[in-house]
């Protein structure tokens, strides 16, 4: 495995992707994998969780599994975390407005016309489900996370039910962000197209030995395709402003404290805003066992339409029962 480490001092990149040019600039200092240079041992030893809601090689998870790691993501310019899934083999994603998206996979896209929707794929953002309980789906135009910051994104294929709820009908897609600490300095990113701009500020840093931080502000702005969606509704410009914040602490050895939230405003086919907080506290006992308590809140608008907020706890236990044995037990509540 060969691992490079660089401090950048005012690098800048341009990145000519389907048409678009985008212009980067950073100042921080990062710790980068070359997958392209890992052998197939190399690879089957990258560690997932979304499987087994635990830590494991790829080559032990039994379902499944594609992972879009940080490099993925970075070489190929997309933009919007929609575009980014499109890397993805398992899924399928299909756009038809400048805000409205269908992604699923298994070739169950439904029909928006008849309210079909997709509604059996769930998707997480660090641990935070963002699907709206309306109809169990995924509003697209109100997910945006800043592409640096993405550590990888895992698309599990199947049915994960048993382990994530009743959502998790034909998949699961878990973007994972990366710790506050292995982002830090700054970083301004902006680019430019035919049809999308956005531009992304992002700073990180340490309160302490044991605690850092990162802060960021995004602006996302993409011009309407000019169609007219299978319900009838026309196409909208989608205008997005967000800015967001993640704590890691560790006071302890085996100990982890990790706080992070997003604020977000803007218009699409209806104006829409939200914020959401999550707390998270992981605690590493003998012999691979895990304890983890999660909640967060999250509140999804849309003027004029709904506005929705929801309230969830989750505690997970995770151990080895023997040599080929592992038990993974815990409970939830979530309201809305």
């Amino acid at each position: 495995m060969r691992i490079t480490s660089w401090t950048r001092l005012a690098i800048i990149r341009v990145l000519g992707v389907a048409g678009t040019a985008m212009v980067a600039t950073a100042v921080h200092a990062e710790t980068q994998i070359n997958f392209a240079n890992l052998s197939i041992e190399e690879l089957g030893e990258i560690q997932v969780t979304s499987v087994s809601k635990r830590a494991e090689p790829v080559r032990e998870a039994p379902s499944a599994i594609y992972v879009i790691t940080h490099d993925d993501i970075v070489r190929s310019g997309a933009r919007t975390v929609p575009e980014m899934l499109r890397l993805a083999p398992n899924l399928q994603v299909q756009q038809f407005s400048a805000s409205r998206y269908i992604i699923t996979a298994r070739g169950f896209n439904g029909n928006e016309a008849a309210q079909n929707r997709t509604n059996k794929l769930l998707v997480l953002i660090d641990g935070r489900s963002v699907y709206t309980p309306l109809y169990s789906g995924v509003y697209w135009d109100m997910q945006d996370v800043l592409p640096a910051d993405i550590d990888r994104i895992e698309v599990v294929s199947g049915p994960g039910a048993t382990l994530w709820g009743a959502n998790a009908v034909n998949g699961v897609i878990n973007i994972t962000t990366r710790k506050s600490g292995d982002s830090q300095g700054g970083f301004l990113e902006a680019g430019g197209g035919s049809r999308e701009r956005s531009i992304s500020l992002r700073y990180g840093g340490r309160l302490g030995e044991n605690l850092t931080y990162r802060v960021y502000v995004r602006d996302l702005k993409a011009d309407s395709m000019g169609t007219i969606a299978a319900d009838g509704s026309a196409d909208h410009d989608l205008s997005r402003t967000q800015g967001g914040f993640r704590l890691d602490w560790t006071p302890a050895s085996g100990s982890a404290l990790t706080l992070l939230g997003d604020v977000y405003d803007g218009e699409s086919d209806n104006g829409l805003a939200g914020r959401n907080l999550l707390a998270r506290w992981t605690r590493l006992g003998d012999g691979g066992a895990e304890l983890q308590v999660q909640a967060y809140y999250d509140r999804a608008v849309r003027r004029g339409v709904f506005k929705v907020d929801t309230y969830d706890v989750d505690v997970r236990h995770s151990f080895d029962l023997g040599a080929r044995q592992a038990v993974v037990w815990g409970g939830g509540f979530r309201h809305s």
